[in-house]
């Protein structure tokens, strides 16, 4: 299966409020791509599209190039975190990814390479429901890598991890590039972004206002290569954004 995320031209409208209007974009494999845009810019629709969860009016999304829908053990291929917060919370973190696991016919010891890959060893018997938001970050990656898939998609992977959890997801994204995975994170968090995506698609209002690599997209922002990618997208979604305020800075 080739590693690509390919959207094309994607139209949503949930009544009269448009999600998307014609959004494209490829996640491409051995890198790190960067999803970022205001609140209600489309980016979880887009990500919701991509794996079968919202129907789009117009445009294609397809995972390798099919459709998420006509892919058979489906974790094999894509690996997602959409929300860290959707678990049976009187199930162990180990009973959690069992249950995942018997659904797509792996091994027992597949979920326990993955809890320790996570850093939940240690906590498997543990009810995920009195995990911390990070924990259960954690718990959420260990799902999306179960099936070893070569496509990943992370809503938001760094919310709720200490200082330690993040210096730990920046090394396991860029682990999971280097294998020659397309790996799409979807992230506020501009300067963690910096650090490992190569490449940044940024949206607004359902539209795609920048689609390059990181390198270019400073390169064209004042500031130049010593600017920040925080800088740069302040600087294309500032007629964008839903909600002004005032910016500290």
């Amino acid at each position: 299966m080739e590693s690509t995320i390919e959207v094309s031209d994607l139209h949503k409208r949930y009544g009269r409020t448009v999600a998307l209007d014609g959004v494209s974009f490829t996640v491409r494999p051995g890198h790190v791509t960067g999803f970022v845009g205001p609140n209600g810019a489309g980016k979880s629709t887009t990500m919701r599209v991509v794996l079968g969860l919202a129907a789009p009016n117009a445009g294609t999304a397809l995972v390798g190039g099919v459709p998420y829908r006509t892919l058979r053990r489906p974790l094999t291929h894509v690996g997602a975190l959409l929300d860290a917060g959707a678990l049976q919370p009187s199930r162990s973190a180990r009973n959690h990814l069992l249950w995942l696991a018997h659904s797509q016919g792996f091994a027992a010891r597949r979920v326990d390479e993955v809890l320790e890959q996570a850093g939940l060893g240690e906590v498997r018997r543990r009810k995920a429901g009195g995990f911390s938001l990070g924990m259960r970050q954690r718990l959420g990656i260990a799902a999306a890598l179960l099936g070893d898939p070569p496509v990943l998609m992370l809503d938001e992977p760094f919310n709720g991890l200490d200082p330690e959890g993040i210096v730990w997801m920046r090394g396991l994204l860029g682990t999971l590039a280097a294998e020659g995975r397309a790996v799409l994170v979807s992230s506020h968090l501009m300067s963690e972004l910096q650090h490992i995506a190569a490449h940044v698609v940024i949206v607004g209002r359902g539209r795609v206002l920048a689609d390059t690599t990181v390198s270019e997209l400073l390169a064209a922002t004042p500031g130049g290569s010593a600017g920040s990618l925080e800088d740069a997208y302040f600087a294309l979604t500032r007629d964008a954004v839903e909600f002004r305020g005032e910016v500290a800075r």
